[in-house]
């Protein structure tokens, strides 16, 4: 499938060493304003080349919006939207043609598909995140109308876990910590690790703010279980949370559960363990949710593998590759978590339109 949503549809096209990636976004309500700019911002948070700890490959990344949108307004027609790829170094992947690399996809796409394209990984690359930024940049749009903030930061890089959370601070550091305290420390994990020939992955936490009661559907469509499958579905991502998360497992239920009170004339918990969610709508506490995200697979250390002939060798991945996914990965959980919730207020209004 690559295709995501119901209403507010995203389909995400393109390889890794493909002449363009892009997405057509389908569902789109008509006149919502769409300003550009904020497009490639969102693409340039997530754009490689960035910054000493991420990979050096140089790509413009600038947007084309090519149907869906006319006088900075959506059409309610179906948006397209393409970057393209202008830096490839194809070359540098020539030897790895009859090798799977270990911890990639190339294995498994080959055993599914019985061909793939091995340039950096044809569209299991992390690259084909591109359409994906763009779409949840209008979705953040959509978002704006109702208020609706969304914010991803490192909590954890490596061995290094921060203790604060300033949302403040999520830019100013290259790591994109909400502790600016650890965010050195997260710096200098990952150059320990880079220069090993190794690399590191982490938790990025993703808060949504200003959420309306009554987002999601039960049984099979429940918002949380929808966000599960949209963050868990980016590559790299191994393991999902919200709320409390994996700590509920080791919790008596009166400390699980949040207590309710009426605050300023509104209903609301006195904490937020579910994480903003109940029975699978949203209650109107923050959702608050965590990712683990693995090392990325390209490191320079040497490792065992196998041939296509089923002959084992040993393999040394060169060519240019982030030491730490982090900080490129977090506007990329930021767009997935936009999309969802932009997809269930559609959704919503569907079903409350009276």
């Amino acid at each position: 499938m690559n295709t995501i949503g119901t209403l507010f549809r995203v389909t995400t096209f393109g390889e890794s060493h493909g002449g363009a990636l892009g997405c057509v976004i389908d569902g789109c309500p008509s006149k919502i304003k769409i300003d550009e700019s904020i497009i490639q911002r969102e693409l340039d948070r997530r754009k490689p080349g960035q910054s000493k700890i991420t990979t050096p490959r140089k790509e413009a990344d600038q947007v084309r919006i090519l149907s869906g949108v006319f006088e900075g307004k959506t059409l309610g027609s179906p948006i397209a939207m393409l970057v393209e790829n202008t830096n490839q170094r194809s070359k540098d992947y020539s030897k790895l043609k009859n090798v799977f690399r270990p911890g990639h996809a190339d294995y498994t796409w080959e055993e599914k598909f019985g061909f793939r394209d091995y340039r950096g990984g044809g569209r299991s690359s992390g690259r084909e995140t591109v359409g994906r930024v763009m779409a949840g940049a209008v979705a953040k749009q959509l978002l704006a109308r109702q208020k609706i903030q969304i914010f991803a930061y490192a909590v954890q890089v490596g061995p290094v876990r921060g203790e604060k959370v300033d949302l403040r601070a999520i830019e100013k550091n290259l790591v994109r910590a909400a502790d600016p305290q650890k965010a050195k420390e997260m710096e200098a994990a990952v150059l320990e690790a880079q220069k090993m020939g190794d690399s590191l992955g982490g938790i990025v936490e993703i808060l949504i703010k200003n959420v309306p009661v009554g987002l999601g559907e039960p049984v099979f469509g429940k918002i949380n279980s929808d966000l599960a499958q949209a963050l868990m579905s980016i590559p790299t991502t191994k393991a999902f949370e919200i709320g409390s998360g994996f700590a509920a497992a080791q919790k008596y239920g009166s400390e699980q559960n949040d207590p309710f009170t009426v605050n300023k004339g509104e209903i609301r918990m006195t904490k937020n363990d579910a994480g903003g969610i109940s029975g699978g709508i949203t209650n109107g506490e923050d959702i608050v949710m965590r990712v683990h995200v693995k090392p990325p697979s390209s490191i320079l250390k040497k490792q065992q593998t196998v041939t296509k002939t089923k002959k084992e060798t040993d393999i040394q991945v060169t060519g240019r590759h982030d030491p730490c996914i982090i900080p490129r990965f977090i506007p990329v959980a930021e767009s997935m978590a936009a999309i969802v919730v932009a997809d269930h207020i559609l959704r919503y209004r569907a079903i409350r339109a009276f």
